[in-house]
């Protein structure tokens, strides 16, 4: 026991344990996930949460010590964002089709939950340094943190508030698109992009291609528009 003891207090002060505690928790979720036949609740990012929280908590270790273990997945973000611009190369025919439609959906869905987040951060009087850390919540991470440091926020926070934000859309947007009796896979998914950028656009990907590829636009496109539109709502609203 002393042994084991003596391990874990060595792998726990090395980077890769994180990363590989990180990676593995995630194997784990997403493996359950499939066995449960993927429902909405059963989120891969969701339940590697669940996975991972109550083993930092078990072994004392802070978020600045575990960060440094995972900061790789972290950096992958960054690659990530720059690949959304594949599903808009690939669906640019479609997109010229349609384009009314996408960019009243995207107006809308960008005000909206940037709008939305501000209002209600200052009706419940939260801090300052809260709202603005909220305002861009419906992006996607990488850019999400640029956001909140330009405008005066805390990246931390706007990090777990995107995080949360993306769970909540993930688990939520199937029961609620049935409840409304949405049909179009093309609505479907471009409202799941921009209310809740990747993790809910893994959602869609599960349901359907073409809600996953519609998400993939709007959650490219949205990140643009809310990065210009987030720091003139905050100048309007604030």
């Amino acid at each position: 026991m002393t042994d084991v003891a003596e391990l874990w207090s060595y792998l726990s002060t090395t980077p890769l344990i994180w990363l590989t505690t990180t990676t593995l928790a995630y194997l784990v979720a997403d493996g359950l996930a499939r066995r449960l036949g993927n429902p909405p609740w059963a989120n891969p990012v969701l339940l590697s949460v669940l996975l991972i929280a109550p083993v930092l908590w078990l072994t004392n270790t802070d978020y600045p010590t575990y960060f440094e273990g995972a900061q790789f997945i972290h950096f992958l973000l960054g690659p990530a964002t720059v690949a959304l611009a594949l599903p808009l190369w690939e669906n640019r025919e479609t997109i010229r089709t349609s384009v009314a439609p996408i960019v009243l959906a995207l107006i809308a869905g960008s005000l909206v939950a940037a709008g939305s987040a501000i209002l209600l951060a200052r009706a419940f009087s939260l801090p300052m340094e809260v709202l603005l850390s909220l305002a861009p919540k419906s992006t996607t991470a990488p850019v999400a943190l640029g956001i909140s440091e330009a405008i005066g926020g805390l990246p931390a926070l706007t990090a777990v508030l995107v995080i949360l934000t993306g769970i909540i859309g993930a688990v939520t947007v199937t029961p609620v698109m049935n409840l409304l009796r949405i049909t179009d896979w093309r609505a479907r998914g471009f409202a799941v992009g921009v209310a809740a950028h990747g993790i809910g656009t893994a959602r869609a990907f599960q349901v359907n291609p073409v809600a996953g590829a519609y998400a993939g636009i709007a959650m490219a496109l949205n990140a643009l528009l809310t990065s210009l539109i987030v720091p003139l709502l905050v100048r309007w609203l604030v």
